[in-house]
């Protein structure tokens, strides 16, 4: 069943109009159950006074009364009737009337009349109508007269009172069914506007709310229970876009400042260059710094193509199982001659088969690798080493280092963020390396974590789900 459209009118207009249109669908059913059985009353007592008149002429005569007072005396059974219009018919078979009252001339149609000595009951009462759509209810019986030829009498009753009260009842029903949906759509209208203030004054508190900064939640303070909790989720939602929005006014400020000062580099290096006249060998030293700038800027370009492109809903992985020891074993063996420069020693433990993307599993090692290769103690040891835990993997990247302090701890994730002054003055470090991490691990539908013990074990954890491809179609 389709609900009713109301493009233009207000939320508290259409509820009134529909509370209205439920109202007035329930006293139309019960006017109309009343008008029935009003209806059905007038019927059954029309059916019974016709019924008991018959009856009552059945016993008069049936008492030795003269018939020659029946046609002497035909307005004394008008009067009886108590109705100008109703029927009464004395005859003899095949003979004229001895009495025929019937104003109307209405020709009743020709049923079997009531035996004689039969009690006449309502089962004996027949229906038919005027031309005009009257109804009429009679009745036909036997009468036996001592010494005489029985007569058969027919009383009918015109229900013409009874269909003028129906009438006019009928109209009183419309008229209350109009008024009452007229009126209870007006007040219904003032109580749901009454009702939503509330509503109208967080309204107005939302319109005072601005995108930089966020400050302004809306108050519980007055409003309906039933606004509570959408208040609570909608202040939440507030908190996600304002840390939403600080997080990418950071972001900006960080690319800003790091594509700035490799750009810085460039232009310092070739007005050097410019100032006066150089060799070729001192041009070619100048290209050769001013390219290792411009990789550096590439490289920083494409991480964050790459955070922008997995940061969308639709990108999709293509998880294989891959075996574990193998992939572990390759990035050690990758960054083996980088970790002999500084004395440190990768090793690797753990097997079986992990469901991952093989590419970007690599890069996320490759990352902490690197990162842990960038900020380990000489001459110590980094270690890979892979488990099984519940539902999925756990891959693990651990060395020792200085300990990071523990209100960085829940940063180290964030783009371009860096723990201290020591970690940023490597010129090769983006601080994209873990936010890429992160991302390839939102990708996986799977979690990645970091820990920090007080003598500098810091102990960087992969999770990787095996129902992956479950969550990525259910996604």
């Amino acid at each position: 069943m389709m609900m009713p459209r109301f493009p233009s009118l207000s939320l508290t207009a259409r509820s009134a109009l529909l509370f209205a249109v439920l109202a007035a669908l329930v006293i139309s059913s019960v006017g109309l159950y009343l008008y029935g059985d009003m209806a059905r009353s007038m019927r059954n007592q029309a059916a019974a006074q016709t019924a008991n008149r018959v009856a009552y002429f059945r016993s008069l005569l049936g008492n030795a009364f003269p018939i020659s007072l029946l046609s002497d005396n035909p307005h004394l059974f008008e009067n009886m009737l108590g109705n100008e219009r109703d029927i009464l018919i004395f005859q003899r078979p095949g003979q004229t009337p001895l009495i025929n009252v019937n104003p109307g001339r209405y020709r009743l149609p020709t049923v079997a009349p009531v035996a004689d000595g039969v009690p006449v009951s309502l089962g004996a009462v027949h229906a038919a109508s005027t031309p005009e759509g009257v109804p009429i209810r009679f009745v036909t019986a036997w009468v036996s007269l001592a010494g005489h030829d029985p007569i058969q009498i027919t009383a009918g009753h015109i229900m013409l009172n009874e269909t003028r009260m129906l009438a006019q009842y009928r109209d009183r029903i419309i008229a209350a069914v109009i008024g009452a949906f007229l009126l209870i759509a007006l007040l219904g209208y003032g109580v749901r506007r009454h009702g939503l203030k509330p509503l109208r004054r967080r309204a107005a508190q939302a319109e005072g709310i601005h995108p930089a900064p966020l400050p302004t939640r809306l108050s519980e303070q007055g409003a309906p229970a039933e606004l509570h909790q959408v208040i609570r989720s909608f202040n939440a939602m507030l908190d996600r876009l304002a840390d939403g929005y600080q997080r990418l006014s950071r972001f900006s400020a960080d690319l800003a400042h790091e594509i700035r000062t490799p750009v810085n580099a460039l232009m310092g290096h070739c007005q050097v260059a410019l100032y006066q006249r150089r060799s070729a060998q001192e041009y070619e030293s100048v290209l050769v710094r001013n390219s290792e700038e411009l990789e550096r800027i590439s490289r920083m370009v494409e991480n964050i193509l790459f955070l922008a492109r997995a940061g969308e809903a639709q990108s999709a992985i293509s998880p294989v199982p891959l075996p574990l020891e193998v992939e572990l074993q390759r990035i050690a063996d990758y960054f083996e001659g980088l970790a002999e420069e500084r004395g440190l020693a990768l090793r690797c433990r753990g097997e079986g088969m992990v469901q991952a993307d093989a590419m970007l599993l690599r890069r996320a090692l490759s990352n902490l690798v690197d990162n842990a290769i960038r900020y380990a103690d000489a001459d110590s040891d980094i270690i890979l080493s892979g488990r099984r835990d519940g539902d999925g993997w756990l891959i693990e990247v651990i060395n020792h280092g200085p300990p990071i302090p523990p209100d960085h701890m829940d940063k180290l994730f964030d783009r371009f963020y860096r723990a201290d002054d020591a970690r940023t003055s490597s010129g090769n470090a983006s601080g994209l390396g873990l936010s890429i991490v992160q991302a390839i691990m939102k990708l996986h539908r799977g979690s990645a974590g970091v820990s920090c013990t007080p003598a500098g074990e810091i102990c960087f954890h992969l999770y990787f789900p095996d129902n992956i491809n479950d969550a990525q179609a259910a996604a």
